[in-house]
């Protein structure tokens, strides 16, 4: 009761200045923490509530770089509630990416936090799973199905099919007198003007799917259904709506930097980030329900098919019947315990993540390829020389082969050097460490830079130039640091799609620029590129007619 009294006696002026008091107190505790810090770092100076969020406009690699320019080699920032430290270093990250069995001081690339639980991605999966020992049991099913022979193998063979229906689609609107894509040159040959970014993306969805479910989608005739007048049928398609689930992918990475960089109280009450928070939601809980459709629709075949019949080599079916009885003789273990078989929302996170990393990294990479190879003739030509000489016309796709392309690899890897996909590295410590010189507690979050590693002047000689020479023949090995240039990560956290984003692109290459001239319709038009934490190619206008 006594409380009750003091609450009405205060007045309107008593009640403003506890709330100024408390905002004092905090603004006082905020700056304190903050000018006591331990390893004082060069960077801008955090506001109290929305920290430097001001700095944030959904473009992670753009931020960072402008931190690099500003503040050096290692500086921080404050965003999410966390003091990030930014490295542009590659001496600085030997550490951190030096693989290690026993080591797990840099195997959580992002803290618990509300932000990915709302994703739907916390402690599942394998890409933002914080959980160490979930992650080393999701990696274990995921590795081996991915990284298996025969998984590369199947690969090829379906690069090469599904190319071959691209072709079909390409030739029906270069012969289509309706479609706007359409000129003749001066030989009278058909060429198609179209955006090659829908068409790799589409691609790569085709490609995902059908290797991680064994099932098609038709992400390409949906888009050509878009395109043309002319329709294809495509009812018995595995996601109904394929072209709204690749766009779908690409929004949940674009809006993803909103839910890692960005506390709850802007998230939810700041309007035009509450209005792509919402719709970001809305396209998550749409990928979730086509994910769970087809895990139930793959379960139930698995459990109508009889006990010891074969089943299909896909990733989906791996991980479906991962320590069943179908497969009690690959049973694992990590740290004594016999890992049981994984539920349906664990096997939902490693297919968004294949999904995720599938079509994204190497429909986007493969759109620089073009960009770059279009605007170097020289650099086409070589690259052409050698397809012939490996690839003849009419020859078929090979595994071998196709790691015999030195001057392809040469260019896939100056491309992710000038331009890479993923910008960042992140690591959030779980036990003390030391880095640049200075140590750091347990808890501590690191992101690095790739793009400041990967130009910076110590270690690249003319770092802004194109050159695939750099990393021709044996020219990679002189006179560069070791960490200078990370396309896939490294340590235990390294990509496990790397071998399958290498095959998808060198047959692409393959298959495209033996057949065909691919230009630019403008090439003094600059690369059209968004990023958030994955950077995309937006817009790629190429004109493409059969070679001579």
């Amino acid at each position: 009761m006594a409380v009750i009294s003091v609450i009405f006696a205060l007045k309107f002026t008593d009640y403003l200045n506890l709330i100024v008091l408390s905002f004092l107190i905090y603004v006082f505790q905020f700056y304190y923490k903050y000018f006591t810090r331990p390893n004082k770092l060069p960077g801008p100076l955090p506001l109290p509530f929305i920290e430097c969020s001001y700095l944030f406009k959904s473009d992670a690699k753009q931020l960072f770089i402008s931190l690099h320019e500003k503040y050096g080699d290692i500086c921080e920032i404050y965003l999410g509630g966390l003091r990030r430290i930014s490295i542009s270093r590659p001496e600085y990250i030997e550490n951190m990416l030096t693989h290690s069995a026993t080591d797990t001081t840099f195997m959580i690339r992002w803290p618990y936090s509300e932000g990915l639980e709302e994703l739907g991605v916390a402690g599942r999966g394998l890409l933002f799973n914080h959980d160490i020992k979930s992650w080393k049991y999701n990696r274990q099913f995921f590795n081996k199905a991915i990284q298996s022979p025969s998984f590369n193998l199947e690969a090829i063979k379906w690069v090469d099919k599904i190319f071959q229906e691209l072709e079909g689609y390409w030739e029906s609107l270069a012969n289509s007198k309706l479609s706007s894509d359409i000129s003749l040159d001066n030989k009278h040959k058909r060429s198609l003007e179209t955006d090659l970014s829908l068409w790799t993306n589409s691609f790569t969805n085709d490609i995902i799917i059908v290797l991680t479910t064994g099932e098609r989608s038709y992400s390409m005739a949906s888009l050509y259904n878009n395109l043309s007048p002319i329709k294809v049928n495509i009812s018995d398609a595995l996601i109904e709506d394929s072209d709204r689930f690749v766009r779908g992918i690409k929004e949940h990475t674009l809006v993803a930097s909103y839910f890692t960089f960005l506390v709850s109280s802007l998230r939810h009450y700041v309007p035009f980030i509450r209005n792509n928070i919402k719709s970001l939601v809305e396209n998550k809980d749409f990928l979730y329900e086509k994910l769970e459709l087809i895990i139930k629709k793959r379960r139930t075949e698995i459990e109508e098919t009889p006990i010891g019949e074969k089943l299909r080599n896909d990733l989906l079916t791996s991980l479906i019947i991962a320590n069943t009885k179908r497969d009690m003789d690959d049973l694992k273990t990590v740290e004594g315990e016999i890992f049981r078989p994984l539920t349906d929302i664990e096997i939902r996170g490693n297919m968004l993540d294949a999904c995720l990393g599938g079509t994204n990294a190497s429909a986007n990479l493969f759109g620089f390829l073009t960009y770059y190879i279009c605007q170097y003739p020289q650099v086409k030509q070589k690259m052409i020389s050698e397809i012939d000489s490996i690839f003849p016309q009419n020859t078929c796709i090979n595994h071998d082969d196709l790691f015999k392309l030195d001057y392809c690899v040469a260019i896939i890897k100056e491309v992710s050097r000038i331009m890479p996909v993923v910008s960042l590295l992140a690591r959030y410590t779980n036990n003390p460490c030391e880095i640049a010189g200075y140590k750091w507690d347990a808890g501590t979050m690191f992101h690095v830079n790739l793009y400041g590693v990967h130009m910076h002047k110590d270690h690249w000689f003319n770092p802004d130039t194109f050159d695939p020479d750099r990393f021709y023949k044996k020219n990679d090995e002189i006179g560069r640091y070791k960490f200078a240039f990370t396309m896939w990560g490294g340590g235990l956290r390294i990509c496990p799609g790397r071998k399958l984003a290498m095959i998808e692109l060198l047959s692409l290459m393959v298959l495209i620029f033996r057949k065909y001239n691919v230009e630019l319709v403008n090439e003094k038009l600059p690369l059209n590129s968004v990023t958030s934490l994955v950077t995309f190619c937006e817009k790629l206008l190429v004109r493409i007619e059969p070679r001579d």
